[in-house]
């Protein structure tokens, strides 16, 4: 008996000693462990911040921090630390445990381990979200689990369009309210955090319409299914976006790592996967191409960018480089795009259309002559798979997201309201956040403090911390604004003050001497083929490792701390300081040497019709650079052209407008209500103290209704005095609209309302929404109406701002935010035009 006890605990421990790996694939293990020493080898301090062999942890929990330094950006190496990771591995390998989801290996170290979705500031919402959501989906089978997380994530986000910087999840649910982009990684990481793996999908541009999206994938049982985030519906595979992602030419998602998945991949690069996804959303073909020289001969390792025409620029959605034979091949749409390549300062391009071209062979070279080509953009053609939903479970959905818009909107209530003072703005804007505005405001109730704030973007009232803005606050001698770019704010001053000595500072204040440090002490980290983030300054001054933006950023921080005013070009992006107050030297990091670039002057000739009046930036055309054989687009101040904003053509190049000496690539064109663009490309030069002349072709058919302007469809309106503000969106439903402005009895508005009452029949055969929004005064007069209107009118109360100018104001538009027809003031057969529009549509 003693014996048998003896056998029976030997067993017990050596059970207990059991080596439990998380990468159980031997070969992909010691190729992990392999791109991590290389790294670890390589230029720079990373050494100083890997701290995992100091740790006493378990094998799995070992693999799992060896796996994200191997492949993390290098923001994330140098500005996270190895504890910060430690947690996030623990908790989702406790998760994994504790839920019992039989995921993958493969699916569980891509797509669940992975902290980092996108570009967002990363955060503790791993743990967080890991406590609040696990007790809401135990005992759920994986898809409805998904379901249930997601109408967790309505009742904490909704969406509001913003800038490019991407929240962190948790500031996200701080503020409530976020752009397809945040809310998409706000739902990915609440999926990751209970072990469901999730991932980002993107379109980076639509093909049909200037505009982008990004929803979130989620596995369950060995397939992935897709859903709008934030926007919970009965069903998966299920948005609002199943046509327009129809009509798609790309949708792809960057995976963590080297990835070995079914998927088509279009990019590896040194630390991520880049794989295609447009096959689960629409009809597709594929396209070869090859890239040759001017003497024929096939260029290797040349770049390809597919370009989709959006927002008046072919967008350089991805890229591909081509193989010793010159070719690499895509998988997309059928519709058209522009494929552009180029490799040592060589580049040529030409039209691809997917679906009808085979093979496409791209000639680059570097001497170009000026050129114009014309050309008709096609995007695909719809091709919508919607899933079944009862009655029942649309009204079940219905009535659920409604109540989670109420406990959203309690949490909301509890924000600090805009109380007209000079404070009151920056802490109204400051969402859940507003403690720490109204903290520091108290602090410091004076001029400076509100120039800080002031110096910020509204999103930096959601996220900024106490410790940030007392950093520059307290930091005499320097600029005050930190904010350089679209990077996560860190508190670098008082590092830099404490971390240069007072003589280093004082050489450094030379902007020459700064310049040469910085091309003397960073290395750049120059792989065109890696995952990167922005480093913050404080990561790159330690690791004394950058990328070029994050050297770019780094330089301005600096500058500023030492009291040099610098900054990037808004338009160009070039690294500037100023001599004298307004005048901007550039920095040439190579050179190690300030330089003043040369300019000329470039003219617009275009004459005005009554359907385009004014051209606008964007809207109708763009102007981009050809920095070594790529385009870099000029990124002017978008702002509202027909209010008096933004760059049009009447405002800025039919004066002429200065631009820096070099080769650039006019696109003009002007989308159609069928989404086609007739769109024209001009090569053209800048040369010094010279002025070039350009007509700005842009060409309507006239059997066809094109795109004049922009409406925002997430526009507020009152259905009844003292109700709740809603969306026109949500009052149309997704396509197209009119809507009207109208002032009560005044006379040209009646005349509108009696031409729409004549046009009934035929707008009601049509059936899509009509708003007329008028005063909350008005509104009794407008029902007077009702009962001659279409029946498919609905009435409501305009913001003010609407309500101003030449009234009536009528449009045809869609959700897209597309305006197609615009009429303003006294006109007589208004339903009759509207009955004409629609029908070109």
């Amino acid at each position: 008996m003693r014996k048998y006890l003896l056998i029976l605990l030997s067993f017990v421990v050596l059970s207990s000693c059991e080596v439990r790996h998380l990468v159980n694939d031997p070969g992909y293990r010691r190729q992990m462990e392999k791109d991590l020493q290389e790294r670890l080898d390589g230029p720079g301090n990373l050494k100083d911040f890997y701290k995992v062999d100091d740790l006493i942890i378990t094998t799995a929990e070992k693999e799992a921090l060896q796996f994200l330094y191997a492949y993390m950006p290098l923001a994330d190496f140098t500005d996270y630390t190895t504890d910060y990771y430690l947690k996030n591995v623990q908790s989702s390998l406790a998760t994994r445990d504790e839920m019992g989801w039989n995921v993958p290996d493969r699916e569980f170290r891509h797509f669940v381990l992975p902290i980092r979705v996108n570009n967002e500031d990363l955060d503790s919402s791993r743990v967080v979200f890991a406590k609040e959501i696990k007790p809401r989906i135990q005992g759920m089978n994986m898809k409805d689990a998904i379901l249930e997380v997601n109408h967790w994530c309505h009742e904490k986000l909704t969406y509001k369009p913003s800038d490019a910087r991407t929240l962190s999840p948790l500031s996200s649910a701080r503020s409530t309210l976020g752009r397809c982009g945040e809310e998409s990684t706000f739902t990915v990481a609440a999926l990751r955090s209970v072990g469901i793996p999730a991932r980002q999908v993107y379109t980076p541009r639509w093909a049909h319409s200037d505009d982008n999206h990004a929803w979130v994938e989620a596995w369950a049982d060995g397939e992935w299914y897709f859903m709008g985030a934030c926007e919970p519906e009965a069903v998966l595979n299920l948005g609002w976006f199943n046509a327009p992602a129809s009509r798609g030419m790309l949708m792809h998602t960057r995976v963590f790592g080297r990835y070995d998945g079914p998927e088509e991949k279009v990019m590896e690069g040194s630390n991520f996967t880049e794989i295609n996804l447009i096959d689960n959303y629409a009809k597709t073909a594929r396209v070869d191409f090859v890239v040759k020289d001017e003497d024929g001969a096939p260029v290797d390792s040349a770049l390809v960018d597919f370009g989709i025409y959006n927002y008046a620029e072919f967008y350089p959605a991805l890229a591909k480089y081509t193989d010793k034979e010159g070719k690499t091949f895509l998988t997309a749409g059928k519709g058209d795009m522009l494929a552009w390549a180029s490799k040592d300062g060589m580049y040529g391009y030409s039209k691809v259309s997917f679906g009808k071209d085979s093979l496409v062979t791209v000639v680059i070279c570097k001497d170009h002559p000026a050129e114009s080509v014309s050309m008709m953009i096609v995007p695909p053609p719809e091709s919508a798979n919607i899933p079944e939903v009862t009655p029942e479970q649309k009204k079940a959905n219905e009535i659920r997201t409604a109540q989670e818009d109420l406990v959203r909107k309690s949490f909301m209530a509890t924000f600090a309201k805009d109380d007209g003072t000079p404070a009151g703005k920056f802490i109204s804007k400051a969402a859940g956040n507003h403690d720490v505005i109204e903290g520091f405001l108290a602090t410091h109730p004076d001029q400076r403090a509100l120039d800080l704030l002031g110096s910020l973007s509204d999103k930096d009232m959601i996220d900024v911390t106490r410790e940030i803005l007392e950093d520059s606050y307290q930091s005499d001698g320097s600029i005050l604004c930190p904010r350089v770019a679209n990077e996560f704010l860190t508190p670098y001053k008082s590092f830099f003050k404490n971390a240069l000595s007072a003589e280093e500072q004082t050489n450094l204040s030379n902007p020459a001497n700064l310049i040469k440090w910085t091309k003397d002490n960073i290395n750049l980290v120059n792989d065109t083929k890696a995952w990167r983030i922005t480093m913050s300054p404080i990561g790159v001054f330690k690791s004394r490792l950058a990328d070029v933006k994050s050297r770019e950023i780094f330089f301005v921080s600096l500058a500023r701390t030492l009291g040099i005013d610098a900054r990037k070009d808004p338009v160009t992006g070039k690294v500037q300081y100023a001599s004298v107050p307004g005048t901007w030297i550039d920095v040439d990091f190579e050179s190690a040497k300030e330089t003043v670039t040369p300019t000329g002057t470039l003219v617009l000739n275009y004459v005005p019709t009554a359907t385009l009046a004014n051209p606008g930036y964007y809207s109708n055309f763009t102007i981009s650079k050809i920095n070594d054989g790529r385009t870099s687009l000029l990124t002017f101040d978008e702002g509202q052209v027909d209010m008096g904003g933004g760059v049009s053509w009447a405002n800025v190049f039919k004066k002429g407008a200065s631009l820096d000496t070099g080769e650039y690539v006019l696109v003009s064109g002007n989308r159609l209500s069928d989404g086609s663009v007739p769109v024209t490309l001009k090569k053209f030069s800048i040369e010094e103290g010279k002025t070039t002349s350009l007509d700005l072709i842009i060409e309507i058919p006239d059997d066809k209704l094109s795109v004049i302007g922009e409406f925002d469809s997430e526009t507020r309106y009152w259905k009844a005095a003292g109700s709740d503000p809603v969306s026109i969106l949500s009052s149309t439903g997704r396509g197209v609209y009119v809507i009207g402005f109208l002032t009560p009895r005044h006379e040209p508005s009646v005349h509108a309302v009696n031409d729409i009452i004549a046009a009934k029949e035929g707008l009601e055969k049509w059936g899509r929404p009509i708003m007329l929004l008028t005063s909350e005064e008005g509104l009794d007069w407008l029902k007077e109406y009702s009962s001659r209107m279409p029946s498919n009118v609905k009435f409501g109360i305009a913001p003010k701002s609407m309500l101003e100018g030449t009234m009536p104001k009528v449009m045809i538009a869609d959700t897209f935010n597309r305006v197609f027809f615009k009429t303003e003031g006294y006109t007589i057969g208004l339903g009759d035009q509207l009955l004409g529009a629609v029908a070109k549509l």
